[in-house]
């Protein structure tokens, strides 16, 4: 198990890497160019998140479908992980995660645009798409769109339930460990999130999203005020954080003795890996929860998908990123602590609802993501073998929720990284093959002043 566990690290490390790195920065890059700087109409996309397309064709409504992505997507790689780059990569890696975001809105953009115009119609009157049906339909290349949909499968069980189950349950184990023993309170949660789980996934992305669409506002709002109140306790140290983090952001300084390069290089690969592991941006996952958007063309629905990624990495991991190193500015000892240590005394500044703050947030944040994830596996599952074996998966996923709050996670945490960075591969061929198509399409609806238009009939595929 320990050969296993390590080379499973070794793979996590490798497809996690500077390629990967490299392939998903220019793509987020390319695709700003290519589609001239999508990101200028981020305010017009928060206004058509909170509008509906009541006559359009779609199960759920714009806002509905954005909020079931940003709640597979907001998640403790927000809270934790933003510390976890500052750790690692220093102050400087908030510049990068944040650079990330705002290159990352151009993508996110283009995969919702792309699940619009090539999502099909199911007989039972379902909408489904995703990169595996833009493959297929847009590029002829069914395979890439089965081998995107295995590694989605299998994604979904680890990064999108097991290990989110597992947050929840050491969470509350260690909230408990007065009244309850620590195994005990794992079996109680494991068992109530299963069923809780179970009740909701079985209704359908309408279940799904009803419920989404409840808790990602309210733990948002809730995270948010918290870093803000912190960021007010800390505003003597607000400069120097700022000032900190945009200095070793491109600070050519050697870094140990000058064999782990420069400042800007650590900073830059931490921060950049957080980012994009972070919103998601090319990973493929959130268009399939937009292909069901009730939208009149594919370009709106493109625009609503795009505040995913401002929200998630713009707003929430910039202002976690201001309150860790105002913190450690502050409360220097603090320094060297690991990302979720760092997280924790930072919202223990707060006094009294500090930590149930960030407890709630987690425990949220982490329900949200199996819920969200749950219709990704689904859908995928669904493309692979039919409507059929929805049944069998969703079965399998609910025990899974209980084995995760019971289980070790390191082998599980290291498959489902490597899952989601193959994932993205497919999906990334089909971004860049089918750039012309994006473009055409933006240039019609958003350039040329067309949002209000109806996408003709035909665009739609029959199932």
């Amino acid at each position: 198990m320990e050969q296993l566990l390590q080379i499973t690290e070794d793979i996590s490390a490798f497809v996690w890497g500077w390629p990967m790195i490299v392939l998903l920065l220019g793509t987020h890059i390319y695709l700003t160019i290519r589609l001239k700087l999508p990101q200028r109409k981020i305010w017009t996309a928060i206004r058509l998140s909170v509008q509906r397309d009541k006559d359009s064709t779609g199960d759920v409504s714009q806002f509905a479908a954005l909020a079931t992505s940003l709640a597979a997507t907001i998640g403790t790689g927000n809270i934790i992980g933003v510390a976890t780059a500052v750790s690692l990569g220093g102050p400087g890696a908030v510049l990068w995660c944040w650079l990330t975001g705002v290159f990352g809105i151009a993508t996110k953009y283009a995969e919702g645009l792309l699940a619009i115009k090539y999502r099909v119609k199911t007989k039972d009157g379902r909408m489904l798409g995703g990169p595996m049906y833009a493959l297929e339909k847009g590029l002829g290349y069914k395979w890439l769109g089965v081998l995107f949909c295995v590694f989605a499968a299998v994604a979904a069980f680890g990064i999108g339930n097991t290990v989110q189950a597992n947050a929840i349950s050491e969470n509350l184990s260690q909230v408990m460990a007065d009244w309850m023993e620590p195994e005990r309170t794992k079996m109680f949660t494991g068992f109530l999130l299963a069923a809780v789980v179970g009740f909701v996934v079985i209704g359908g992305v309408k279940s799904i999203a009803r419920w989404c669409t409840a808790l990602v506002p309210m733990m948002a709002l809730l995270y948010v005020l918290g870093c803000i109140y912190i960021l007010c306790v800390n505003h003597s140290y607000l400069g120097e954080a700022m000032s900190l983090i945009f200095n070793e952001a491109f600070s050519l300084k050697a870094v140990g003795g000058g064999t782990a390069g420069t400042v800007l290089m650590v900073a830059a690969r931490y921060g950049i890996a957080r980012g994009l592991f972070s919103n998601e941006s090319g990973m493929g996952s959130a268009p399939i929860v937009a292909a069901a958007a009730q939208t009149r063309n594919p370009v709106r629905q493109a625009l609503v998908s795009s505040t995913g990624t401002f929200w998630d990495t713009v707003v929430i991991c910039a202002v976690t990123g201001l309150v860790i190193v105002s913190s450690i500015i502050a409360y220097p000892d603090i320094s060297q602590e690991d990302g979720g240590m760092l997280t924790k005394k930072a919202f223990g500044m707060i006094p009294y609802v500090g930590t149930p703050i960030l407890t709630f947030g987690i425990l949220t944040f982490s329900f949200s993501t199996i819920l969200g994830w749950s219709y990704y596996g689904e859908r995928a599952m669904e493309y692979l073998a039919g409507k059929r074996s929805i049944v069998f998966y969703r079965i399998v996923y609910i025990l899974l929720v209980f084995a995760g709050s019971t289980m070790s996670l390191a082998l599980v945490w290291n498959l489902a990284d490597i899952m989601n960075a193959l994932m993205a591969i497919p999906n990334l061929i089909s971004l860049l093959l089918l750039s012309r198509v994006i473009a055409k399409e933006t240039q019609h609806y958003l350039w040329n002043k067309n949002l209000d238009e109806e996408a003709k009939n035909d665009e739609l595929t029959p199932a």
